[in-house]
């Protein structure tokens, strides 16, 4: 086994999020349901953010903010993921680059456009996302740097980039090279309608070993085993899985690793601003404490203390310093 140049690789959505405010007459009248996720084309994408009102452009994507998350942590971090050679894709590479991530993938000519994600946040905090997914989902096998994933403690891939064969095909090769070199492979489950179209893949891919640390909330834990009860639905996973971390969002997180259970509490936060993000920041903290080589609890505790800070205020990406809040809390 060669030594590792970085801590995490993650293939993912490049994508720009637009978030404004909204409240639930907007979304009762565009059709939306609260707190849901919806896949757009590119008119209804036009036609919703011309009513929408005023919000903030902000680069995003899941696995391109758990990375943004854990490098302000001091992870060693790089992104695999594909943009459009446009306005949107330029703000998405400079905004990686300026977070201290390594983002190398060339720009995809013409048309669609960089993905983008249209976000609306009612007074409670929920937010109600509508992806146009763009250029994001014509990742091709030329933008797999090997080298770079065998150099990698940790490959880290998307649940949300598992739906389109072009880049699917990118992340099965990643996960063979990554194996081969005796890395730990990662994944996020993303999202349920994912699982749905996906389960028996998904679960091979469980069944098979092929996955070392994967992150779910509870809701994809009952969605990928099909079952009600959250007890039988843990066992029929962690007898599989190496290490399984769960959020549970206002009551905390939990792993499992080897079968040992441990828990956490939610950290405190005085108004939830904006909940995107959340989980995605809470895998930020927590892989960059196991790249840290912390205990179980206290990557538990990082990515709680993550999560906290990123629903405070508006956005997917971290604003206050990480480093010095987990320092704090930590010591």
């Amino acid at each position: 086994m060669t030594d590792t140049s970085l801590d995490v690789l993650a293939i993912g959505n490049a994508i720009v999020d637009v978030i404004a405010t909204a409240d639930e007459s907007f979304l009762e009248a565009e059709g939306l349901t609260k707190g849901g996720m919806q896949l757009i084309d590119a008119e209804r994408a036009e036609t919703l953010y011309s009513r929408m009102r005023s919000g903030r452009e902000i680069s995003g994507g899941s696995a391109a903010n758990t990375l943004a998350g854990a490098a302000a942590l001091g992870a060693r971090c790089a992104f695999i993921g594909q943009v459009a050679d446009d306005q949107l894709g330029a703000v998405f590479t400079h905004d990686m680059r300026a977070h201290g991530v390594r983002f190398d993938t060339p720009a995809r000519p013409g048309e669609p456009p960089t993905g983008r994600v249209l976000i609306l946040v009612t007074p409670c905090g929920e937010r109600t996302m509508n992806t146009l997914l763009g250029a994001s989902h014509y990742l091709p096998m030329e933008s797999l740097d090997e080298e770079l994933v065998r150099g990698s403690s940790i490959l880290y891939l998307e649940g949300y980039l598992w739906d389109p064969e072009q880049p699917r095909a990118v992340m099965r090769r990643a996960i063979e090279v990554a194996r081969a070199a005796g890395r730990k492979v990662a994944m996020t489950l993303s999202v349920n309608f994912i699982i749905e179209l996906h389960r028996a893949d998904l679960q091979s891919l469980i069944d098979d070993g092929l996955i070392d640390i994967l992150f779910v909330n509870e809701e994809e834990l009952l969605c990928l085993t099909q079952v009600e009860d959250r007890e039988s639905a843990l066992a029929l996973v962690t007898s599989k899985v190496p290490l399984l971390v769960m959020t549970m969002g206002p009551d905390g997180a939990m792993a499992v690793k080897d079968g040992e259970r441990f828990t956490v509490t939610a950290e405190p936060v005085e108004r939830v601003v904006d909940t995107t993000g959340a989980g995605d920041l809470f895998a930020a903290g927590f892989l960059a404490g196991h790249a840290q080589g912390r205990s179980i609890e206290e990557c538990l505790r990082i990515g709680a203390i993550a999560a906290a800070e990123v629903i405070s205020h508006y956005g997917a990406r971290p604003e206050a310093d990480l480093k010095a809040l987990v320092a704090a809390k930590l010591g």
